[in-house]
């Protein structure tokens, strides 16, 4: 084989067709199909399933490998290893994480006070999480994103899943004609899905990964709200590890695509009120530590006076906490006067 693509280099005329060829050759290598044990008919059974590419073989377990593709567990183990030994996952320096995080792009949410809270917006790449009681804004602000990423470029697409009913297109259009955009195009650039169940609303993450594979343009992933319905279809404590166990699954789902499409993750939560807690705020977000470890960013909204919202940064990794006041007006996301 080797000596055939040598020879078809010699007869090339100029050097710019000889790394083309080469380019070819590894990319056939890096074929799902071309995993040791695997064929045609298998590497579709795994490109159904998801499986697509080296990278998710190489993270993938045994057990998943041989549920997808019927193949005994040794040759799943060996295409795993594969995997594994054609992709780079070592370690990386810092400097190259800095100047991955170069492309890291942040969406305004129309107040400075409240992107100054986020760093300069909400970031791509990460998981922000808003929590708060009913009328605290968390719809509101995932409204205002789905115009506002469409300043970052106009063909940027959002998906939306809507799990309480709450997306509402004229609001989209008030956002949109305040601000002097057309709305008709921001609209068409945002799919929305209305999730009727847990598991209902799992399956639409790996369907809006599909949706990007298929040449959608991603740039905002709406989650709305995130622990609807688990909270309502887990109920006592006897079914709570099963709730936490498929929660963190849709949030580790909801990171892959976060971390592989650079694009941005804005999930509401829902609050509950701590009977144990006698003195300050007892409010707290529903999902417990799966939530709260999963999410980048963790904003508190609540009521503030005379019409005002007021959001608390309560955890980012690059972030020290803190603390600002917005309005919420026709025209969207305003600075409190």
């Amino acid at each position: 084989m080797e000596q055939l693509i040598v020879a078809r280099v010699e007869k090339f005329k100029t050097k710019k067709e000889v790394p083309s060829i080469m380019a070819s050759k590894k990319e056939k290598a890096l074929s799902v199909e071309d995993l040791p044990g695997i064929g045609a008919a298998t590497g579709e059974k795994l490109r159904t399933a998801g499986f697509d590419t080296l990278l998710s073989i190489a993270v993938a377990t045994p057990g998943e490998v041989v549920d997808a593709a019927g193949v005994t567990e040794l040759t799943a183990r060996k295409a795993i290893k594969f995997a594994r030994d054609n992709l780079d996952m070592g370690f990386q320096s810092g400097s190259d994480i800095l100047e991955k995080r170069e492309h890291i792009e942040k969406i305004s949410t129309g107040s400075k006070n409240l992107d100054k809270l986020f760093g300069g917006g909400i970031q791509t790449g990460a998981i922000t999480e808003c929590f708060g009681q009913y009328g605290s804004g968390k719809t509101q602000i995932g409204h205002m994103l789905a115009v506002q990423v469409q300043q970052l470029d106009p063909d940027a697409g959002v998906i939306f899943i809507d799990t309480e009913n709450t997306f509402r297109p004229n609001r989209i259009k008030q956002f949109a004609e305040s601000m002097g955009l057309d709305s008709d195009k921001i609209l068409k650039n945002v799919k929305v899905a209305r999730a009727f169940n847990s598991d209902h609303q799992m399956l639409l993450v790996e369907k809006a990964e599909e949706m990007i594979k298929q040449g959608f343009k991603a740039k905002l992933v709406i989650v709305d709200s995130l622990t609807a319905h688990f909270r309502a279809e887990f109920i006592g404590r006897g079914t709570l590890a099963e709730r936490q166990q498929k929660l963190n699954k849709h949030m580790h789902a909801l990171a892959k695509l976060a971390d592989m499409y650079n694009l941005a993750v804005y999930v509401t939560n829902q609050v509950m009120a701590k009977p144990d807690m006698f003195f300050g705020d007892p409010t707290e977000a529903i999902g417990g530590n799966i939530v709260a470890h999963n999410s980048t960013y963790r904003v508190y909204l609540r009521r503030g006076k005379k019409g005002t919202r007021v959001a608390k940064l309560v955890d980012a990794p690059d972030l020290a906490d803190d603390e600002t006041v917005f309005m919420i007006s026709e025209k969207g996301i305003l600075d409190a006067e």
